[in-house]
């Protein structure tokens, strides 16, 4: 049930919001500062608040905002904005609270050895050129996704792919090599298994770009301009229910200031994401007239990656050090106001699978200090550590599109200097950093876990190859190995316990190898008008539920 907060924000004493079910307006909590005022009846009716239903009932365009365009939307790769694809497309099935629900499937079966699943394809959907989306037509999708396999490892059900079928227009059918339990988390979420009208397709083909972003979902594309707006209205062919906003445009505005400008002259109504809002945005509309606040539970995990492959990074003792000299509580409160809680390990114990009891490192400067002294590091003249005639240097790479990464840098920067350790800082925009960090160009890079749904299966999984930092930044690992196959074991596990020690032995591992530093757990967040009505999270982060929405 949403709630009201008439009270003052407390800095660092709230913590808002649970995720929601795909679909519902409940399971979010929000904050809002608007008063109520009694009205007086005239026969009745208030004519002035019959006035402003009238005119709320007329809204039916919401303009949203991003820092960014949205990109390449084929929704089989990765490019385009994920919220986009969302409107756009659909997949087999949806990720709900409450677990599984049909989409453009209307049920399925397993098979009783857990490889075949068999998808009765929900009839009376089209895509909004026309096209029908029956099991041909997500055929077509597969064939498309699996010829460009090599681009979707990081889904282990690629490589657990025998082969799909379409017996008949109702049916498709997926048989794979073993059983995998993830398997209908991966077709629900927003890649690549989205279905794109055939038609639209280069020769059946998606992997070198589409001709056009043709689904089956609750709004189309009408027009858009690079690096300014998009325009998408309601799919009138959509075989769900029809959205209350007929009408979305999307402003693109790159700066964090600018965006909260525009939403108090009236110029957009909504801020969406954890990267879109920094926490003194949200203190500011906390309590403000005529806005709501909604913030989620955690969805992830914000940490640094350590390059092992470093020379001194490839120290165990000194990554561990480095853990100790890190403080989280600080970060949260000082930069995020308490409004992400302070991280004790890579998933938070909310995770599945994740609350092993594993012992956080404390922040304690003197057994870092102590740590480092016994890996042989010592003070040189300069107050820079030395050992063997080389400098404690190291450069920490953050993703200048954050509106956070770089103020926690400079805090660590500062922070680590009076250890001795001399921290360069440096920003990219995001497609250089991520393509740095997948290439594992870097000493220490800002990261987050995938979030959920995608936690703590996917994440791991993709540790196995160079998806991102990860891969690389673990090479050094004496245990690298083993991890990796306990990892590929989980995946295929049909019994419980067992995946539950799998996944004990390879959270243990990572955390006494000490690869990452978690920082915080962060929270989803959105400020918009107090009008707009129907608010809500869903089980992924990145997805925007337009057609629950209502002004």
């Amino acid at each position: 049930m949403q709630r009201k907060l008439y009270a003052l924000f407390l800095a660092g004493v709230m913590s808002l919001g649970v995720l929601a079910g795909c679909g519902s307006s409940s399971g979010s909590m929000e904050t809002s500062s608007g008063t109520e005022t009694d009205t007086v009846n005239v026969d009745g009716q208030d004519a002035a608040a019959d006035e402003i239903e009238g005119e709320d009932q007329a809204k039916e365009e919401l303009v949203f905002v991003n820092y960014r365009d949205i990109r390449d939307l084929n929704p089989h790769l990765y490019a385009g904005e994920m919220y986009a694809q969302e409107m756009l497309y659909e997949t087999l099935v949806n990720i709900t609270e409450d677990g599984y629900e049909g989409c453009l499937a209307e049920s399925w079966e397993i098979s009783e050895d857990g490889r075949i699943y068999t998808f009765k394809i929900r009839d009376g959907v089209y895509f909004s050129d026309g096209e029908v989306c029956d099991a041909y037509a997500i055929k077509a999708n597969f064939d498309a996704i699996i010829e460009n396999k090599d681009r979707h490892t990081w889904l282990e059900m690629m490589n657990l792919l025998v082969g799909v079928s379409a017996p008949d227009e109702h049916t498709f059918i997926i048989e794979l090599s073993e059983p995998y339990y993830p398997m209908l988390t991966e077709l629900g979420v927003t890649r690549p298994f989205a279905m794109i009208s055939p038609a639209a397709m280069k020769d059946g083909s998606t992997m070198d770009g589409v001709n056009a972003y043709i689904g089956t979902g609750p709004y189309v594309l009408t027009d858009f301009v690079t690096d300014e707006y998009a325009v998408f209205e309601a799919n009138e062919n959509y075989w769900g229910e029809q959205p209350a906003i007929k009408k979305i445009t999307v402003k693109v505005i790159p700066d964090n200031q600018t965006r909260v400008l525009a939403l108090e002259k009236g110029e957009i109504d909504m801020i969406f994401g954890k990267n879109m809002l920094d926490a003194d945005a949200i203190n500011q509309y906390m309590d403000k007239d005529g806005f709501t606040v909604y913030m989620s539970d955690p969805t992830s995990t914000r940490q640094i990656v350590l390059n092992t492959n470093n020379s001194i990074l490839s120290d165990t003792t000194v990554r561990q050090a480095l853990q100790h000299a890190t403080n989280k509580q600080a970060i949260s409160e000082g930069i995020f106001y308490g409004l992400e809680p302070a991280a004790d390990t890579l998933f938070s114990t909310t995770t599945p699978y994740c609350d092993i009891g594993l012992e956080p490192y404390e922040y304690d400067m003197d057994k870092a200090a102590e740590m480092l002294a016994e890996a042989g590091w010592t003070m040189g003249s300069d107050g820079v550590l030395e050992k063997n005639g080389q400098k404690f240097e190291l450069g920490l790479l953050y993703n200048s599109d954050s509106v956070t990464e770089k103020a926690i840098a400079e805090h660590l920067q500062s922070e680590y200097s009076t250890l001795g350790i001399r921290l360069n800082i440096h920003g990219e925009e995001e497609q250089s950093y991520r393509d740095n960090m997948k290439a594992g160009n870097f000493d220490m890079v800002f990261n987050i876990c995938w979030g959920t749904p995608y936690d703590p299966q996917s994440s791991l999984a993709a540790m196995r190859a160079p998806v991102y930092g990860d891969f690389a930044a673990q090479q050094g690992l004496h245990d690298k190995a083993e991890i990796d196959e306990a990892i590929s074991n989980i995946l295929i596990s049909t019994d419980e316990q067992e995946r539950q020690e799998l996944y004990t032995y390879v959270l243990t591992r990572l955390h006494e190898d000490a690869v990452y530093i978690p920082l915080t757990y962060e929270c989803n967040k959105a400020i918009c008008r107090s009008d707009l009505q129907g608010f809500h999270f869903t089980q992924t982060q990145y997805e925007v539920p337009f057609q629950d929405f209502y002004f």
